[in-house]
């Protein structure tokens, strides 16, 4: 992972609070109305939890668990920064890291259900290749559409795949086999102390959902879990 740069964290903690109560709050009404809460079909792995939709890394005491939407700017942000910090407790042995791909920014990509199909298609290569996982999630943010853009296609994201290593996965990709457990998982986003609604990034320590405030830089990372 990319090692951390210097970054105003207060102006995008502040500013990933608006998205949270801007987006977040459509978003859980979307949900809760919403007639449809069928997962469809299920990933069938060792490393996804079928009841919470977490792609597991790692097998720590400690756990980190992080929602993201690909769409999301700052969830790509907040990678650049700290994933690398993330990985190095994961190889460690100090954290059990538990991915949770989701889709609150579908409506940002003109229609083409970006977020839900980037998500969907990480399942995918996760159920093909654990270890797959992780360098699959930092090559879509290195190439990570714009929002308001119709996003990546299909033919882009099997591409991505294969250059981290995965094939056999395009019918998976190309039928989004996984969107409806997409969105079941994305209405089981944690809320944020004190948001609106459900946002990106959010993260829970060791069970706790906490303020995207209250991180510490990536190099104290580790206080977290001590």
């Amino acid at each position: 992972m990319a090692p951390a740069r210097e970054v105003n964290w207060f102006a995008i903690w502040v500013s990933a609070a608006v998205v949270v109560v801007l987006i977040g709050v459509g978003a859980l009404v979307v949900w809760l109305n919403n007639p449809s809460t069928e997962t469809g079909d299920v990933p069938d792995a060792a490393n996804i939890s079928a009841e919470t939709g977490a792609i597991v890394v790692g097998d720590g005491a400690g756990t980190l668990d992080t929602y993201i939407d690909f769409m999301c700017p700052i969830c790509n942000q907040f990678e650049q920064a700290y994933g690398s910090a993330i990985q190095g407790l994961a190889d460690d042995g100090t954290i059990t890291l538990n991915i949770h791909p989701i889709a609150i920014l579908d409506s940002r990509s003109q229609g083409t259900q970006f977020s839900s199909r980037a998500a969907s298609a990480m399942y995918c290569v996760a159920e093909a290749d654990a270890a797959a996982s992780v360098p699959f999630m930092q090559a879509m943010f290195a190439n990570q559409p714009e929002e308001g853009s119709p996003g990546l296609t299909d033919a882009q994201i099997i591409e991505i795949a294969g250059s981290v290593g995965v094939s056999g996965v395009d019918a998976c990709i190309n039928d989004g086999r996984y969107t409806k457990f997409v969105r079941a998982m994305t209405a089981k986003t944690p809320v944020q102390p004190g948001a609106g609604g459900i946002g990106t990034p959010t993260l829970a320590v060791n069970g706790k959902v906490i303020s995207n405030s209250e991180l510490p830089e990536p190099a104290a990372l580790r206080s977290l879990f001590e």
